[in-house]
């Protein structure tokens, strides 16, 4: 579903990853664990082509990064869920028109939008708070109106980036059960956390970078 060989992307300046190599195989749940600065954000924005690798290669849901063409990126992102640390939501818009906005973008038809988009946000607890707009909800409403956004294209896999980071222990927990229920139904989930306590609670696969390089 997901490989990553050998793979090194580096910003101008410098920073990025070197040596990367990872697998997540249909309904897996990994963690992908560092210290902050370790290059965790750089190997998620390989796979959703945020970043371009300049060697290795890197292979999603079908997609090859050496014969991809650019005018695929919409596309591979259709097949992926992403979740960030700072939800990343639109703050002029309700919750319903959070989690439509993917929907509309791919044009996707009225009565189709309001039966996923309905599911998805019953399946994360927020059907009573669908026009209720960003700032009126706390954040760990936030980022279960985010999950439901990332779910409401039925993506192959979740890639959350710190999905706990900005959340109170309490908050945490309930996200970190609505993360498991997701996988347990299928979604494979790629996670970055520099939380080691939270992975040492869990028995999943565990890849740790340092330095931008992996190690098993």
């Amino acid at each position: 579903m997901i490989q990553l060989s050998n793979v090194t992307a580096k910003y101008p300046g410098g920073e990025g990853i070197e040596l990367v190599s990872l697998t997540v195989e249909p309904g897996e749940f990994v963690y992908l664990v560092g210290p902050s600065g370790a290059g965790k954000s750089s190997v998620l924005k390989v796979i959703y082509r945020d970043i371009i690798p300049q060697s290795g290669h890197v292979v999603v849901g079908g997609f090859n990064s050496l014969t991809f063409k650019k005018k695929q990126i919409p596309y591979l992102r259709r097949k992926l869920g992403i979740i960030f640390q700072d939800f990343k939501l639109l703050m002029d818009r309700n919750v319903f028109e959070n989690v439509a906005f993917t929907l509309r973008v791919t044009h996707t038809r009225g009565v189709e939008i309001k039966r996923k988009v309905l599911r998805v946000l019953a399946d994360v607890g927020l059907s009573h708070k669908r026009l209720k707009m960003p700032y009126q909800l706390s954040g760990g409403e936030q980022q279960r109106v985010a999950i439901a956004r990332a779910l409401v294209n039925e993506p192959i896999v979740l890639l959350a980036d710190e999905p706990t980071g900005n959340l109170d222990p309490e908050a945490a927990e309930e996200i970190m059960q609505l993360i498991e229920k997701i996988n347990s139904k299928g979604t494979a989930i790629l996670m970055a956390t520099h939380d080691f306590r939270l992975v040492r609670a869990q028995r999943r696969k565990v890849i740790k970078i340092e330095k931008g390089m992996t190690r098993s």
